[in-house]
């Protein structure tokens, strides 16, 4: 019934997808804490490109960014990312598009964390003598990030569908190969069953996990 398999690397490129969705996640992740605190944070040139950097990619479809970081950044401006070889260049430039793109709801959702800390708590440690800094990452931050667990882990999961965005560079993750394979094989039906569940078996116990972890270190307030 599987034998259309054969021949194909589908534990391969469902790697690459694991890989894309990992480097995106961390980059996304540290991208998107700084673009909160610039969000809230005291200097106006700062808060300003923060809202607008979000306010902007949000609004640009995934393809655009991706196709832009192949033409744009790779064949117009020469940008490499420290690689001689197509593949891997590729990959990086979709890492650095997916990274792009995410941060920006990774910044919507931590700020809407950092919204749930008590005023006064920030207030106190002005008080104290911190500077911003200091209680955005003593203080803000850590309450912020225990609040947004749920949505960060909506945010990981799109971001893992998202990664089929990549195939449109010649990325070989889930789907160009379920592309590859629909092009040769005369099973549609069971060839997109094969990658919807690849996907769900990625996706689902994210979900269920990071929903657990949410539950246990939740502030109370």
């Amino acid at each position: 019934m599987f034998d259309f398999l054969e021949g194909y690397d589908l534990l391969g490129a469902f790697w690459v997808t694991v890989k894309l969705t990992a480097l995106s996640a961390v980059g996304s992740l540290i991208w998107g804490t700084v673009l909160a605190g610039m969000r809230v944070g005291p200097v106006p040139m700062m808060r300003g490109f923060g809202t607008a950097y979000v306010n902007i990619v949000r609004n640009i479809p995934l393809t655009v960014i991706i196709v832009f970081t192949s033409l744009g950044l790779f064949q117009t401006l020469g940008m490499d990312m420290g690689s001689s070889q197509f593949d891997s260049t590729n990959f990086r430039l979709s890492v650095l598009g997916l990274t792009a793109y995410t941060a920006a709801f990774v910044c919507e959702a931590l700020r809407s964390g950092i919204n749930t800390v008590p005023l006064g708590q920030a207030e106190a440690a002005r008080a104290l003598g911190l500077s911003f800094s200091q209680v955005l990452r003593l203080i803000i931050l850590p309450q912020a990030f225990r609040s947004v667990v749920a949505p960060l882990a909506n945010v990981l999961i799109a971001l893992t569908k998202n990664t089929t965005v990549a195939a449109a560079i010649g990325v070989a993750e889930a789907a160009l190969l379920m592309k590859e394979m629909i092009e040769n094989e005369a099973q549609l039906i069971l060839i997109s069953a094969v990658f919807a569940f690849g996907f769900i078996c990625l996706t689902l116990p994210t979900g269920l996990i990071l929903g657990w972890v949410s539950k246990k270190v939740a502030v109370k307030r």
